[in-house]
């Protein structure tokens, strides 16, 4: 709620904020791209992923996240009174936690997919690619 009164104040700060955002993705999709394998010669992992309180600690500085909650505010909440912004939440909150759900279950399974270097290579530069594609809906469509 605060955001949307500054944005109001200073339209010229959204502005900002989606370029901001922009550079970050941009950002992000080239280090997915580049990334390195984390799979050794055998198979298995060599890193470890983030424990579940390092997890939902980093949910709080996420910039996608956050990126996320202030497009989905600033798109479907156009009248900006706090009964919109509560709706938004909401509805972000029911369909957040089944798809939460399926997206661990799914990356469980996929995981034994990514068996060799070059299938996790081609799985990067695809999902690269795609987050890509969202600067188009930020600076084309919104």
């Amino acid at each position: 709620i605060g955001l949307i009164e500054i944005f109001n104040l200073i339209p010229l700060t959204q502005i900002v904020l989606k370029f901001v955002c922009g550079a970050y993705l941009i950002y992000l999709s080239y280090r997915i791209a580049v990334s390195s394998s984390n799979i050794n010669k055998d198979g298995e992992r060599k890193s470890k992923p983030l424990s579940f309180l390092q997890a939902l600690l980093f949910q709080w500085v996420n910039p996608k996240g956050w990126t996320m909650s202030l497009a989905a505010i600033s798109i479907y909440s156009p009248t900006n009174s706090l009964s919109s912004i509560i709706l938004v939440t909401a509805t972000f909150s029911v369909v957040n936690l089944p798809c939460q759900c399926l997206w661990a279950l799914l990356g469980q399974q996929f995981r034994r997919l990514m068996t060799s270097s070059n299938k996790l290579k081609i799985f990067n530069y695809i999902m690269a690619g795609l987050l890509m594609l969202t600067l188009v809906q930020i600076f084309i469509i919104s």
